[in-house]
């Protein structure tokens, strides 16, 4: 009995983490805040939300196809932004505004390249940073896990891509964050 007791308490009980966990992954510190009370957002929030998802539905279109044409209206772009970019669009419109979804297309298999085949001066530096992280939140808290191993990825692509900036600390809540978004190679 007293062996199942001491493996109990050391086993963290899944249902815990999900309640302690907001809607945008960070474990929350204070309790007053639950996430009932995200999912209970009033209706008419919902709706305009829903509304707002396709209004840039339409102004991306299907791949983009649209974009370039509202890219010649900056003050629709800027007016839609300010009012907020639907959660489930931010990483395609953050890749549409940067410019670096056409990069991607140009340069086919360079992420991969640099990811399995390059080496990094900084890699030592990045592996003890990575930790570091955004430590609340969920995706970068499990050690060598999916979110660590996507980041360090990144990290270590641009460090051997630019060669002449290669690793600072900053970058890592920079990729951190396209992480939650999009793809490593999106993110890169």
């Amino acid at each position: 009995m007293d062996k199942r007791k001491e493996s109990d308490e050391f086993e963290p009980d899944p249902n815990a983490l999900a309640r302690l966990v907001d809607r945008f992954g960070l474990v929350m510190q204070d309790q007053t805040n639950s996430p009932e009370g995200f999912k209970n957002r009033p209706t008419n929030e919902h709706e305009r939300e829903e509304r707002r998802v396709k209004k840039w539905m339409k102004m991306i279109g299907v791949g983009g196809s649209n974009w370039k044409h509202y890219v010649k209206k900056p003050h629709v772009v800027k007016g839609r932004i300010r009012k907020g970019i639907p959660d489930c669009l931010r990483g395609l419109v953050w890749q549409l505004i940067s410019g670096s979804r056409d990069l991607l297309l140009m340069n086919p298999g360079v992420y991969e390249q640099l990811v399995l085949y390059e080496t990094s001066a900084s890699e030592l530096d990045i592996i003890r940073d990575i930790s570091r992280t955004f430590p609340s939140h969920v995706f970068f808290q499990q050690r060598h896990g999916p979110g660590q191993r996507s980041l360090y990825n990144v990290l270590k692509a641009y460090s051997v891509y630019d060669r002449d900036v290669g690793y600072v600390q900053g970058m890592g809540f920079i990729a951190g964050l396209l992480l939650l978004y999009m793809s490593e190679e999106d993110a890169f």
